[in-house]
């Protein structure tokens, strides 16, 4: 989506709009923290917030009802509890329920892996919180689908533990 922006003229993105979307485009910002971006290689959460706007123009010009479905990852290094809650409110703000997730998985030959195995930014040498007990990892991940009924308890310890407990309830 951020190359798309670059376009001088948006032709291929009229084009996609007018002529190649069958009603959801799948989109990938995968997480708002400016510092988890920064650890992806990916641009601030805010060329993600333009190009949704310039999709929903385009997709209105064209006459048609189309959405952008996100892709999310949980528990990326770089990403604490903290950083979950910022992105679980982003969505709820935005009025994005992502209905899947994906943990960070290692995978070989990335950068993302080798700062999850050493702990390290292999770019700077500086030390990256990665979160690899499988609790933390499912409390980050439970954050983000906040509002799945089997996720209340998880949420809810995830909160206390960022120090969040103004966020614990029914109300806004």
């Amino acid at each position: 989506y951020d190359y798309l922006l670059l376009d001088r003229d948006e032709t291929f993105l009229r084009e996609l709009v007018t002529h190649h979307i069958s009603g959801q485009l799948k989109v990938a910002p995968e997480h708002c923290s400016p510092a988890v971006l920064e650890l992806m290689g990916k641009p601030p959460i805010e060329v993600y917030d333009q190009f949704a706007k310039r999709f929903a123009a385009l997709s209105k010009e064209a006459g048609k009802e189309q959405y952008l479905v996100a892709y999310y990852i949980s528990s990326h290094p770089g990403s604490t509890l903290s950083d979950a809650v910022r992105l679980a409110l982003y969505n709820k703000n935005k009025n994005i329920k992502p209905q899947q997730v994906q943990d960070f998985y290692p995978t070989p030959g990335t950068v993302s892996t080798c700062m999850y195995y050493s702990g390290y930014n292999p770019l700077t040498m500086e030390e990256v919180y990665c979160a690899a007990n499988p609790h933390e990892k499912a409390l980050q991940r439970a954050l983000l689908q906040y509002f799945l009924p089997q996720n209340r308890e998880l949420v809810a310890e995830a909160l206390i533990k960022a120090g969040r407990r103004d966020l614990i309830g029914k109300g806004k």
